[in-house]
């Protein structure tokens, strides 16, 4: 008569219903680097742990009550979905696209789930100049950043809304030119010290914590900019070799195909894809049977 312990299996066309002991859920081992759990599965029968976002309890077991990887921080579990917007932390590194420019302050697209906030007072003014910003600043906001620019910046604070104010007060943040914007899940890009690496192929990297990924080619020596005038006639005068663009759309190439197998994207993976993708044109990268192959390498790491 227990029927919470019984599930319906099927219906047969009599219109009887068939019922049978519930399946066994799997049980996740945390002492691996990387689970990934669907709702329901067991996280942990140790009493021990708390449990976080993506989890809930049910008698002395932590479950997953979402898709996603399993992480733990000391004693706390932790769900992070695999399929989810942004959701920002104080210091990550993102990628962005301006999208409106308001008074003293531009919104940028990042992924998230509200549209983050970019403060005149948070960027660098051209030359480098500290001063407090003027009325004069605020009237020259497009010539800085304009609507569809692409930009690289720092997470500053998160409001209660969960909305990201950013900050670009470094010369390795600002405008982003002559380059590709590749666009993965936030949840692959891994959290590493630096996000920001130039490559021994001749390109440079900037992996976005908000899923948005910039391949460029490396940057020349750079020189004082003293006037925003300035730096739009240098980004213009700049001129990609053919080899810089067979370079970035191979990179382009091996992280989408790391994407779709759902591997973690940071420095060593995509060097390694891009290493066995030498033997292959760089438009034969999105074939099935090429991404397993680039990709076997990755997998074991």
């Amino acid at each position: 008569r227990d029927f919470k312990r019984m599930e319906v299996e099927d219906v047969d066309v009599d219109g009887e219903i068939c019922v049978g002991l519930p399946r066994k859920r799997q049980v996740v081992v945390l002492e691996h680097s990387l689970h990934v759990v669907t709702p329901g599965d067991v996280i942990t029968t140790d009493t021990g742990f708390m449990r976080g976002h993506g989890t809930y309890v049910e008698g002395e077991t932590i479950k997953a009550s979402v898709a996603g990887v399993v992480e733990r921080v000391n004693k706390l579990i932790c769900v992070r979905p695999v399929r989810t917007r942004y959701t920002g932390e104080i210091g990550d590194v993102v990628v962005g696209r301006i999208i409106e420019v308001g008074q003293r302050r531009w919104k940028v697209d990042t992924f998230s789930r509200l549209d983050s906030v970019l403060m005149l007072s948070s960027i660098n003014l051209p030359g480098g100049i500290l001063r407090r910003r003027s009325a004069e600043d605020e009237l020259m906001m497009r010539s800085y950043f304009k609507e569809g620019d692409l930009i690289s910046a720092e997470v500053q604070s998160v409001f209660s809304d969960v909305s990201l104010s950013l900050h670009t007060r470094s010369l390795k943040y600002g405008k982003l030119s002559q380059g590709c914007l590749v666009t993965v899940a936030p949840a692959l890009v891994k959290r590493r010290k630096t996000h920001f690496h130039n490559l021994p192929c001749g390109a440079s990297l900037i992996l976005g914590n908000n899923g948005y990924i910039w391949i460029g080619p490396l940057a020349a020596e750079e020189q004082p900019i003293t006037d925003a005038s300035n730096e739009e006639m240098m980004e213009t005068e700049m001129v990609t070799s053919h080899r810089d663009h067979e370079v970035i759309a191979r990179l382009r190439n091996c992280v989408l195909a790391l994407a779709d197998q759902k591997l973690p994207l940071y420095d060593t993976t995509i060097l390694y894809t891009y290493d066995a993708s030498i033997g292959h044109s760089a438009r034969d990268l999105v074939k099935p049977e090429v991404i397993e192959e680039i990709t076997s390498h990755a997998r074991q790491l």
